[in-house]
């Protein structure tokens, strides 16, 4: 992705791209169980102790937190960087 930032920035503030791909690929994760490493860990340790997680089960915490994080991560750029 950093070519693809480096031409989108020319002439623009490259800081708000930077971070909004930062942002994105960690909070972006956490809406589903296959979205990060640690989830399938996760369900896996719980599926052991006896606890399993679904996928749609996941989904339904996961996705209004991932939501609420990343909404509140582009108002943090759009302040920071684009005001």
């Amino acid at each position: 992705m950093i070519p693809v930032v480096e031409q989108l920035a020319k002439g623009h503030e490259s800081d708000a791209l930077w971070w909004a791909l930062a942002i994105g690929a960690d909070l972006g994760g956490n809406a589903t169980i296959i979205g990060a490493s640690a989830n399938v860990i996760l369900a896996g340790m719980a599926e052991r102790e006896g606890h399993p997680i679904t996928f749609g089960q996941f989904l339904r915490y996961g996705l209004p937190v991932t939501l609420g994080t990343m909404l509140i991560a582009t108002a943090y750029i759009w302040i920071r960087y684009l005001v």
